[in-house]
Parts: C-alpha cells; structure tokens; sequence
C-alpha cells in the first residue's frame, strides 16, 4: 500500500513538473503587429543630445513569449536619420562643414526580459497587464547612400513598457539605442566621408563608432493558443 501511494505521488510530481512551463506561460505563444515612431542619430555631429533631429520610422514585429518574464522578438525596421555640423560647438579640421541624411533598414532580433509577470489572466499567479522591460539583442543595419552604402552589424540596448489592453491586444512604448561597429554611417550627401574619424584618431572597437536610435510605439495582436479545448463527444452532447 505504502508503495502504491508512493508512486502516485512521484506521477503527480512528474506530471507537475512536466506542466509547469505551460502554468507559467501566457495564455498565447506569439505576437505580431507593427511600430511607429522615430529614430535620430548620435556620432560626430551629435555627441549627446537625445531627440536631435528625429525623424519618421516605422516597422513589423513578432514575438515569441517563452512565459510570463522572458519573450524573443524580432523586427524588421525603417527608419530616417540625418545630422549637420551647423551651430555645433566644436570645430572640424579645416573649419569643415557637413550635413547628411540616409535612410536605413534593420533587420534584428532581441531577447526581452519583463520586470512584472505579464498576463491579463492567471491573476492567482500575481500576473499583470502591464510591465517594463529590458531588451537586449544582434541586428543588422544596411543604409543606402550616395556612393557609399553602410552595411553591418548593431547591438540593440534598450527599455519599454507593455500593456494588455484587452484580450489579444498588447500596446507599448520602446526606446532603444543601436550601437554600431563603423565611423562611415554618416556619410555625407555628396557621398564624401568627412565625418570618417574627422580628427585622424586611431579608431578601436569602442571608439569612432556610430549609433542611432528609436522611440516607438507598438500594437500587437496574440496567437497560437497554448491550450485548445478538447471537443470530445462528452462536452459536445453535454454529459
């Protein structure tokens, strides 16, 4: 007998522990929509001011949520950036003046970590229908200029803040930065590279390098339930 009941107990657990990743996911495995907002610039004509020179961006989304904390995402985005030497402080060699302005395209993925457990439902589990989050991630930039396109790799850094507001229907608000690995993003408009390490600085990997940046805002609409009711002839007939 004692043995019998001892191997109840070690099913349940196992059935338990085989459960538990759905106990504690949301209710739909994956997300998609779309995000609008801006993007600005920051290099060798803007070192620090954030918002300078925003321009128009927009972009598709999908995400995967693993569970209630951890979701991976992945967006495809355009986006218009621009900058100019006028009525900067500090002076180029040869007193030179540049401006510039380029599309890009951003193809990248993120992991996204969620402060609160994010769910309109299982409030049991101390869910909410709304958190900040951090993201992390590898991306893609390509941007076409005159003469001269930048292509290669960004790591994107950044926070947000999701809300369900209603069933299957996420909103959101995302700021992020993308930190490049070239000195030639902002080529100018006549496709010279007066902004290529102006001050002849023997570059490295954390100097001379570019980056841009989004602030956004998300819809998103869930699918793929994780959990479909089973029509059997019980429940059909009502027994």
């Amino acid at each position: 007998m004692a043995s019998t009941f001892f191997q109840r107990i070690v099913l349940m657990i196992i059935i338990l522990v085989g459960y538990y990743p759905i106990l504690q996911a949301q209710e739909y495995k994956f997300e998609i929509g779309g995000m609008a907002g801006g993007a600005f610039y920051m290099g060798d004509v803007n070192k620090n001011t954030l918002f300078k020179g925003l321009n128009p961006a927009f972009g598709g989304v999908f995400r995967y949520n693993a569970n209630f904390r951890w979701a991976i995402k992945a967006n495809l985005m355009w986006g218009r950036v621009s900058g100019t030497t006028e009525g900067l402080d500090n002076v180029f060699p040869n007193n030179a003046q540049a401006s510039f302005d380029r599309n890009l395209f951003e193809l990248g993925g993120q992991m996204e970590f969620n402060f609160f457990a994010y769910s309109d439902k299982y409030s049991y589990m101390n869910t909410k229908r709304f958190t900040p989050y951090i993201l992390l991630g590898l991306g893609v930039t390509v941007a076409p200029g005159s003469g001269q396109t930048f292509a290669g790799p960004n790591v994107p850094l950044g926070i947000g803040i999701k809300y369900k507001l209603k069933n299957r229907i996420n909103v959101g608000c995302e700021f992020s930065f993308r930190r490049l690995f070239g000195d030639n993003f902002d080529v100018t408009n006549d496709g010279n590279s007066i902004l290529d390490d102006p001050y002849h600085i023997k570059s490295s990997i954390l100097k001379n390098k570019d980056w841009y940046s989004f602030l956004l805002l998300s819809v998103t609409w869930d699918f793929g339930p994780r959990k479909r009711p089973c029509n059997n002839i019980n429940s059909i007939f009502g027994f």
